[in-house]
């Protein structure tokens, strides 16, 4: 790879800003020259060549570099997906880089466990991390949604929990049948109490 950056002008520990700039300050260069009569016209369109292989080659050697260097994710979606939450996050914890996706996934631990305050900071610091991300932006806007879903719901006097699934209030109709008896017998009684008395 050193010859490529090289070529270039520059040394292996440039930054690809400091590539793009030597590759189209020579790209111009020898672009202009190679249309110059006899060897030095030749020598130009050979260097063009030569700068844009290097430069393709500096570009794909650092992209892999980059991806390698990558944390993979993959075994912890997986554990999330099939609700080992635990798992899950034995796997976050063993991790030391903590990049804007680790967050992300801490959240989603977070929240399928319903802790969802902890779930919004993670998922705002990976917003902070990687604020174009539309992954995370989506997940935030469901998140406050459901958070004011559950405020409401609250205020409402309809607090988490007090419902079944189907969404009748827990006894179900065996409870209202019973609150209903209860409430005609106290009636009859009463009446029957008045009755009496006279």
């Amino acid at each position: 790879m050193r010859e490529y950056y090289e070529i270039l002008g520059l040394n292996e520990n440039a930054s690809m800003e400091e590539v793009e700039k030597a590759y189209e300050r020579l790209k111009r260069k020898y672009s202009e020259e190679r249309f110059l009569e006899g060897e030095k016209g030749n020598e130009a369109a050979k260097n063009l060549t030569k700068i844009e292989t290097a430069y393709r080659e500096i570009k794909e050697g650092v992209a892999e570099k980059n991806e390698k260097g990558k944390t993979d994710y993959s075994k912890i979606e997986e554990h999330i997906r099939s609700g080992a939450l635990n798992d899950a996050q034995t796997e976050l914890d063993n991790l030391f880089e903590r990049d804007a996706e680790w967050h992300y996934l801490q959240s989603v631990v977070f929240y399928k466990k319903n802790w969802i305050n902890e779930s919004k900071k993670q998922l705002e610091i990976a917003l902070s991390m990687d604020k174009d991300n539309e992954k995370y932006k989506n997940a935030y806007a469901k998140l406050l949604e459901k958070m004011s879903f559950n405020e409401k719901q609250f205020h409402s006097g309809n607090a988490y929990g007090d419902q079944t699934a189907d969404g009748r209030q827990m006894g179900g109709d065996t409870m209202n049948s019973c609150l209903s008896f209860c409430a005609t017998w106290c009636c009859m009684n009463m009446l029957c109490n008045a009755c009496c008395r006279f």
